[in-house]
């Protein structure tokens, strides 16, 4: 959530961000008032418990009618109290609920608007010209089938739509993808994790992903319990309630976990191949670091994020993503997005966010900082996430951009040492006009 100072003393800033993201700004002035009537409520409740232990005192002193008078009025009085203390537990719960609705504020050179509306920060890499090369480019459902590589029909007989199997070089592929990530992740000075999937409520409500993102989330029915869509989730919690040495942060995990997602709200988006899907495979990196220092932090995600995608030898661009298309806990959002030559368009591969202190402050993670003046003080800190690698949309990439007129595909040198030392993938299966899976 965000910091409750800044609503206070600056709310209009906290309008302006809300009006960036497309929202309305309703909720800043029910959360002031939510705030004053938590304020009244906790001085109403101190003021008759105070009342109360005076009282107490002048009953033990007194004597006769006057004690008499004084056991009524503190039996009036201790039915006030637990009054006053229900009207202010409920006074911090509406509080409470009116702070976890309002998503974090959003920085000052993030572009206002929806999907549409993102900065370019840069393009890398020059666009194939296939038609220069005498052949049309196929899509990877296409490239998938000729390399035994997806198959998309038994992943939808088994599990439904949405679903795949990666077989033969489509496994070795997203193996081969995972090590080098968690190679290159570990030489960056990141500590490999592999996270449960399966997370409490209060994880994923820590992080956001129960907000805006909530139709997205998977719920195992008769358990408390959801799937993660991202390793992030695990990642935020994993040091809820606890103070972190500052000194030492920051903190850096790379996580490898399974991700699922409905994909509410994609009917008909994406149906074809495995771009938009409801389970995949990703490398998630994840910091924990001083406030101060997180805007530096994102600019460091940022270029691993490019170096990996540099080493694989695609071109993409870099966008500073809109506003309104930032989810409930970014402050900032960068995207790298490849080229898809099926679609001729770009399309997301990474990316990564700054939360600033957005998901610590709902998990209870601070930071133990040490004072000028000696000793210690406890203060709020960032969290940063990023993908370095989700491997269904990088191979969607590699097989599209490095293909040949023969469906080979031409593998990138920093990747062959994890195929064995391939240099090409060659197809098991002839090419033909209509031998595309669904």
């Amino acid at each position: 959530m965000i910091d409750p100072k800044v609503l206070r003393d600056d709310p209009d800033r906290v309008r302006a961000s809300l009006a960036k993201r497309g929202l309305s700004d309703e909720v800043v002035d029910r959360s002031l008032a939510a705030d004053a009537a938590r304020r009244a409520a906790i001085a109403e409740f101190e003021s008759k418990r105070a009342e109360q232990k005076s009282m107490g005192k002048q009953v033990a002193q007194a004597k006769g009618d006057e004690k008499a008078e004084l056991l009524a009025r503190t039996k009036a009085l201790a039915a006030e109290v637990k009054a006053a203390e229900a009207a202010q537990k409920e006074a911090e719960e509406t509080w409470n609920e009116c702070l976890s609705s309002m998503p974090n504020l959003t920085a000052e050179p993030t572009p206002a608007g929806g999907e549409e509306d993102f900065a370019l920060l840069e393009t890398v890499g020059e666009i194939r010209d296939f038609a220069a090369e005498g052949f049309t480019p196929r899509d990877h459902v296409e490239l998938g089938r000729m390399h035994a590589a997806i198959d998309l029909e038994r992943g939808a007989k088994v599990s439904g739509s949405r679903f795949y199997f990666f077989t033969g070089i489509g496994a070795r592929l997203h193996r081969a993808l995972i090590a080098m990530a968690l190679d290159m992740a570990q030489a960056n000075g990141f500590i490999e994790v592999v996270p449960p999937s399966l997370v409490k409520p209060k994880a994923m409500e820590g992080t956001g992903f129960l907000g805006q993102a909530a139709d997205d989330v998977y719920r195992i029915e008769g358990q408390d319990m959801y799937l993660v869509g991202t390793s992030e989730v695990p990642m935020a919690a994993y040091h809820s309630e606890e103070i972190l040495d500052a000194d030492a942060l920051p903190f850096r995990y790379a996580a490898v976990s399974p991700c699922f997602r409905k994909e509410a709200g994609s009917h008909g988006k994406d149906t074809r191949g495995i771009f938009r899907v409801h389970w995949f495979d990703k490398v998630e990196m994840f910091v924990y670091t001083t406030l101060e220092e997180a805007p530096a932090e994102h600019e460091r995600l940022l270029a691993w994020e490019r170096e990996f995608l540099d080493a694989l030898e695609l071109s993409y661009r870099v966008i500073d993503v809109a506003a309104g298309d930032l989810g409930l806990s970014a402050f900032r959002k960068f995207d790298c997005e490849a080229w898809i030559p099926s679609q001729e368009r770009y399309r997301e591969v990474t990316s990564t966010s700054n939360c600033t202190d957005f998901q610590t402050r709902r998990l209870d993670t601070r930071g133990r900082f040490a004072k000028d003046e000696g000793g210690t003080s406890t203060g709020p800190i960032a969290t940063l996430n990023g993908t370095l690698c989700s491997v269904n949309r990088p191979i969607i990439a590699l097989l599209e951009q490095h293909q040949q007129a023969d469906g080979s595909v031409r593998v990138p040198q920093a990747l062959q040492p994890y195929l064995g030392g391939l240099e090409v993938l060659t197809p098991v299966h002839p090419a033909t006009a209509d031998a595309v899976q669904a």
